[in-house]
């Protein structure tokens, strides 16, 4: 894999606004609302950007900003 490509959507994080950001995980949730209630990968997705959304709604800390990174970075959104 080329590593501009792993890299790409850490800088598009980067570069999103508040509401940018906030909307993406919105939109999400909605798909992920979509799929089956006992799906695995739905709940622990549906967890994951539960985590953003605190994450993003709090003043952080250095290493809080840096799990925020890697969550978001980890769902290619």
């Amino acid at each position: 894999m080329d590593a501009r490509v792993s890299t790409q959507p850490k800088n598009q994080w980067k570069q999103m606004g508040y509401e940018e950001k906030t909307a993406a995980v919105n939109e999400e949730m909605k798909r992920m609302n979509r799929l089956p209630a006992n799906s695995t990968y739905a709940t622990h997705r549906l967890w994951v950007l539960n985590k953003i959304l605190q994450l993003l709604s709090i003043q952080r800390t250095a290493a809080q900003d840096e799990e925020l990174q890697l969550l978001f970075a980890g769902l290619s959104l």
